[in-house]
């Protein structure tokens, strides 16, 4: 493996203090107990005696230990919730559904599980994310010219009341005003580190975070200002080839993203993102040494708020970006991620450029 673990000491200072740094990286399996748990797990902590860490989950369960039932480990490299799976591969495959809990009731679920397991993992509940889709589907033919009943009936609306009301509340507008108004497209995409919101229109994309990064609600609302729209729940063809090329990056079988990108930026921020992308795959650079790059060595705490302001993960790697020291500095998805990522690029593509793809300057 790239990655060494560090030192006993210096693993079990990080699991106490639930240190981010190795999450995915290192596990400790607790010999008194028989489980183990990511070093950030919110569990009492073992005596450092009964503390046996491990580089991977497959050797901790090799070395006969459970997964904890609180931090699940094994949900860092996409062994998420089944039920979770189960339920959003229902959604993509009958969106037109009018779910309710007697129908997961009706699956064998508890409907408060389930609206827990979705809130935390997405910030809506099952049953809101299911209306949303219909009524995405809706909003998308009324803005390509449908008339009103045909927007209704394509979101399984009964009444026509009811659709015209639930439009309006969601949009702050009915649906005449709808049809002549622009829409950007979000959809969740399912990763290894955890689902990411993807904001879309036929052209390009504008948004790629994860959906639990703290200022991702800003960054919405900033969109819907700068654009001049409102965003619903829908794919294009921009997310579909989106989803293919993350696939292939946490399969470690490409790094190349042609997928077309709308950049929201001031001219100097578009320069340290285009300084971002061609940092290779593999290689970190410090925020001074990017600033060299583009030609403003003494703007290096400007590059840094340019690197904050980046809200296209991934593609646009400011993952790629560390400290003057060698340090992992902050990360909106978390340094975990971070650390992940840059870790997962120096194993898979060292060496290998990232592909361009097409910048729409907004």
């Amino acid at each position: 493996m790239f990655f060494e673990l560090p030192d006993v000491d210096t693993l079990y200072a990080a699991l106490l203090a639930r240190d981010p740094v190795y999450d995915g990286f290192a596990f400790v399996g607790v010999k008194s107990t028989g489980v183990f748990c990511r070093l950030t797990c919110p569990a009492r902590k073992p005596k450092k005696e009964n503390a046996v860490f491990y580089p991977t989950v497959v050797e901790a369960l090799e070395a006969g230990f459970r997964p904890c039932k609180r931090c699940q480990p094994l949900s860092l490299f996409g062994a998420r919730d089944k039920t979770l799976g189960t339920l959003l591969a229902s959604l993509e495959n009958d969106p037109e559904k009018k779910w309710s809990e007697d129908d997961l009731t009706a699956a064998g679920l508890d409907p408060s599980t389930v609206r827990r397991a979705f809130k935390r993992q997405f910030g809506v509940t099952f049953l809101e994310m299911a209306r949303l889709r219909r009524l995405g589907k809706g909003v998308n033919q009324l803005t390509t010219g449908a008339e009103v009943i045909d927007a209704q009936l394509e979101a399984s609306f009964e009444s026509g009341s009811g659709f015209r009301a639930a439009i309006t509340r969601h949009l702050g507008m009915n649906p005449s005003q709808a049809r002549r108004h622009r829409f950007l497209k979000s959809h969740w995409l399912e990763t290894p580190l955890g689902s990411m919101l993807a904001v879309a229109d036929h052209q390009a994309l504008h948004l790629l975070e994860f959906v639990d990064r703290q200022a991702l609600p800003a960054e919405l609302t900033r969109l819907r200002n700068l654009t001049g729209s409102e965003i619903i729940m829908d794919r294009t063809p921009v997310t579909d080839r989106l989803e293919k090329e993350l696939n292939d990056y946490f399969a470690g079988t490409s790094c190349r993203f042609a997928t077309p990108l709308a950049e929201h930026g001031s001219v100097f921020t578009r320069q340290v993102w285009d300084a971002l992308r061609s940092i290779p795959a593999g290689q970190v650079r410090s925020y001074s040494a990017v600033a060299a790059a583009i030609d403003r060595p003494s703007a290096t705490r400007a590059v840094a708020r340019a690197n904050g302001a980046n809200q296209i993960a991934i593609l646009i790697p400011c993952h790629r970006v560390i400290g003057a020291d060698g340090a992992l500095t902050g990360y909106g998805g978390g340094l975990w991620r971070k650390q992940w990522l840059i870790e997962h690029e120096k194993r898979r593509f060292s060496g290998e450029e990232q592909g361009r793809a097409t910048v729409t300057r907004l």
